[in-house]
């Protein structure tokens, strides 16, 4: 198992393939031109954020989005994991916790203070992995109005 490594764009083909494996799986709409677009947009300027691939023998196995933000909660700068997917055959073999960590060294290196994630309800494993490696539930919802 090879593990994560910060991602190129040549690696934002494999990435979306992942991506829209990820949203069919939790039966979002998949806007593919509108992803890819985006995607090469954050793979092309860290000042947005990082993106990390998780290879497994040698494939592309799953991926993890960072994004940057800023709270006056929190302290400053802020990190969401935007995305986190491994490929359902590659599960249960610590990518997950390794893209995490990987995530959580980049914002002690950036100077990010506290690293925010959503997560469905339903997904109790992913909950699980997440209260494991120090995430914790603040009694809030999270609320999203579209804007355009």
């Amino acid at each position: 198992m090879s593990g994560p490594r910060s991602a190129t764009p040549a690696d934002l083909e494999p990435i979306l393939a992942l991506h829209r494996d990820f949203f069919a799986e939790d039966h979002y709409p998949f806007r593919e031109e509108e992803s890819r677009t985006n995607l090469a947009r954050l793979l092309a300027d860290p000042s947005l954020g990082r993106v990390f691939v998780l290879e497994d023998g040698g494939r592309v196995a799953g991926y993890l989005v960072l994004t940057f933000g800023f709270s006056l909660e929190f302290g400053g700068r802020d990190g969401l994991v935007d995305e986190l997917y491994v490929a359902p055959s590659h599960r249960g073999r610590g990518l997950g916790t390794k893209a995490l960590a990987a995530a959580e060294e980049a914002c002690r290196e950036l100077g990010i203070r506290a690293v925010h994630l959503v997560v469905e309800r339903y997904k109790e494993s992913a909950q699980a992995l997440y209260r494991r490696v120090g995430f914790v539930a603040h009694d809030r919802d999270v609320m999203t109005k579209a804007i355009g």
